[in-house]
């Protein structure tokens, strides 16, 4: 792929991206208002053999996917060199609205809070087949690992939780963002967020990395200050030692087991 062709490409996807979360009426929180759910996004790009993606399977576990690995598993007859891929990633901002009335509870998310999560999920899927089919049109093959009927939850002996792809690793891999004490991503937009991505075969130069290590954004990590998400939980899931994910659970999810 030219150099030209390249950059004419990643201009395309990010107008597109942008255009349905600035204008579409697809982006609402579905309330009597219509709000948006989301603002202004952040996009970035990850090589295909970017070594962090081995990383994720060593560090994570042997099911989750590289970008190879989710490609070829949704285009079987398509082999592909991990080098041919992109992965595009998105950060989808909550608005300064929800993040105000979210400041202001104590023990469950607000409503426009749970909105963002329920609907504006929805929005973020919507974006996802947006971007494939888009991508499609031009001849371009994709696939939202999200989205695939083979992506699954996966119980973790080191992590309790985890899964075959996790759009906040591959965030991280766009050069988005960096994890916090509460294993939430920190972004130049916050943390009040969703992401999404989608594996493409084409090729565009991957966004840099602004850190050198995973946790470089969070303030307790790099500085031993901070520390409020500690306070802010209200069943006290996030110590210094980090994310107890299974009182997370129990609080938010009662039926997760």
């Amino acid at each position: 792929m030219t150099e030209k062709k390249s950059d004419n490409l990643k201009t395309w996807i990010i107008s597109l991206i942008e255009a349905f979360i600035e204008r579409s009426p697809e982006n609402t929180l579905q309330n009597p208002a219509q709000e948006k759910a989301f603002e202004n996004p952040l996009i970035g790009f990850s090589r295909g053999d970017d070594p962090l993606y081995q990383t994720y399977k060593e560090v994570v576990g042997p099911y989750h996917w590289t970008p190879t690995e989710i490609f070829e598993l949704t285009f079987p007859e398509n082999p592909i060199q991990p080098q041919a891929l992109t992965v595009i990633s998105w950060i989808l901002p909550q608005t300064k609205l929800s993040k105000a009335d979210n400041r202001k509870e104590e023990i469950y998310p607000s409503e426009r809070w749970a909105r963002a999560r329920i609907y504006g999920e929805e929005v973020n899927v919507k974006l996802r087949r947006l971007v494939v089919s888009a991508l499609a049109e031009k001849g371009i093959p994709a696939v939202a690992p999200m989205l695939s009927p083979l992506w699954e939850r996966k119980k973790s002996d080191r992590f309790v939780l985890a899964s075959t792809w996790s759009e906040r690793h591959a965030a991280y891999a766009a050069g988005l963002g960096t994890f916090g004490l509460c294993d939430g991503l920190i972004t130049a937009r916050g943390k009040a967020i969703r992401c999404g991505s989608v594996v493409a075969n084409l090729q565009i130069p991957p966004t840099a990395r602004l850190y050198a290590h995973h946790k470089a954004y969070c303030l307790y990590f790099t500085q031993g200050v901070c520390g409020k998400c500690i306070d802010r939980c209200p069943v006290g899931a996030l110590s210094k030692a980090g994310h107890d994910k299974i009182k997370c659970h129990e609080h938010i999810r009662k039926d997760w087991r």
